[in-house]
């Protein structure tokens, strides 16, 4: 079965270039491409996508604002921003809005299309350079906010160390490359570590592993 894919973004070009993109891959389907996320309900109900490819910045109403409601209503579709911008917050607010994921549009022609095979595989990718932002930002949170002690998950030394490489950003490729594992390996693990922190995408693990210093 085809990944239904639709589009929001206000620049028509953008928009007709990430199609021709994505038609290059025989299991992608465009199912939709909207210029704003006005209606994103009823288009999104309409052409019934399992990826939404997200601009930040939207007329009318912000990506932002539009993944808040798109979580709401359908928690099971995953969310990729896109954005030109690396502001701190706007990362931050996208992430804990619900984002499933976030790429820079410099990014779109090299490696949207990995991206988007991660999140199908569960994981939640992002730009190397906006990694290191939310790894920033989490780790501004004040000591009072934060447990006193780290909970113990029981995770194998193993698995401490494929969290450690996907918090900081490297997809699950690199994470083989670099623990020299195969990438299925890698993606057992991280199935594995899901369960075991009770979360339901790598967006939550990044903020656990770092709220409650797991890593």
């Amino acid at each position: 079965m085809n990944l239904r894919i639709a589009i929001f973004d206000d620049n028509n070009n953008i928009r007709d270039s990430i199609s021709l993109l994505l038609k290059t891959e025989k299991d992608f389907e465009v199912v939709g491409s909207f210029a704003h996320v006005l209606d994103c309900v009823e288009e999104i109900k309409k052409c019934k996508p399992d990826v939404i490819l997200m601009d930040i910045e939207m007329p009318g109403m912000t990506g932002i604002e539009a993944v808040k409601t798109i979580r709401k209503e359908f928690p099971h579709v995953q969310v990729l921003m896109q954005t030109v911008f690396e502001d701190d917050d706007r990362v931050f607010e996208s992430i804990c809005s619900g984002a499933s994921g976030y790429i820079l549009k410099n990014s779109l022609n090299t490696r949207l299309i990995d991206f988007i095979k991660e999140l199908q595989y569960g994981g939640s990718p992002m730009s190397p350079s906006i990694a290191r932002k939310v790894l920033t930002k989490m780790q501004q949170i004040p000591e009072h906010v934060r447990p006193e002690a780290t909970p113990d998950y029981h995770l194998t030394p193993r698995e401490k160390e494929v969290l450690a490489c996907v918090v900081n950003g490297l997809s699950y490729k690199m994470v083989a490359d670099q623990l020299f594992i195969s990438y299925e390996t890698v993606r057992s693990h991280v199935k594995k570590i899901y369960e075991k922190l009770h979360v339901a995408s790598l967006t939550e693990v990044v903020h656990k592993a770092m709220k409650e210093r797991i890593v």
